[in-house]
């Protein structure tokens, strides 16, 4: 395991989450249900989300390299637009991502649920919600470039265990003693700083 790519992984993926449908769900979730269930649920979910990016990373792997390095490098472009723009607008933002889950929550269950039931469901909801998501397109660009698959899989599913369980611990409450604006710029302007680093790789200056 390499320690620096497993921190580069997590660093990328906790402010994508922070506060995103992630944070949202878990809260929505954690409202109606037993917050260890959906914890456990939610993080299990991840798991196999992690699990699919790297696998993806590593098909990419053998495309032509220049290839691989101009679909990493629009990726971490494409993470830093999201995460620099997110950061002006992200109390609107997390307004409608808990109306969201909240209406598809209801839907989905009108009663009470305990136990295993409850964590199956939201397994369900953040298993069908993180499809395509940014943060496995990132852990896949990882893994893509070369990067320890495995150190990947763990930073990539630290930070988003991390984030859910923050949404079942302290909910709403984080967001007003943290400044989620700076951590989505700290982490903007980390993706910023990997597609320079891919650009000088495809230029062949590194």
């Amino acid at each position: 395991m390499n320690l620096v790519v497993a921190l580069t992984a997590f660093a990328l993926i906790f402010p994508i989450e922070l506060p995103d449908k992630t944070f949202i769900a878990t809260i929505v979730l954690a409202t109606r249900f037993p917050g260890r269930m959906v914890w456990l649920g939610v993080s299990a979910a991840f798991g196999v989300q992690c699990v699919v990016a790297v696998v993806a990373g590593r098909l990419i792997q053998y495309l032509p390299e220049k290839l691989v390095l101009s679909i990493t490098g629009l990726a971490f472009l494409i993470g830093a637009v999201v995460l620099l723009r997110g950061a002006q607008n992200e109390a609107k933002e997390e307004i409608d991502e808990e109306n969201k889950f909240a209406a598809s929550l209801s839907k989905r269950s009108r009663e009470p649920l305990t136990g295993y039931r409850a964590a199956l469901l939201s397994f369900a909801i953040i298993f069908a919600a993180e499809w395509g998501d940014l943060s496995q397109i990132l852990s896949a660009g990882l893994v893509a470039q070369g990067k320890d698959p495995i150190s990947v899989f763990l930073g990539s599913w630290t930070a988003l265990v991390m984030v859910s369980g923050l949404g079942v611990v302290v909910g709403k409450r984080l967001t007003a003693r943290v400044s989620v604006t700076l951590v989505r710029r700290i982490g903007g302007s980390l993706c910023l700083l990997l597609t320079l680093l891919t650009a000088l790789r495809i230029f062949g200056v590194l």
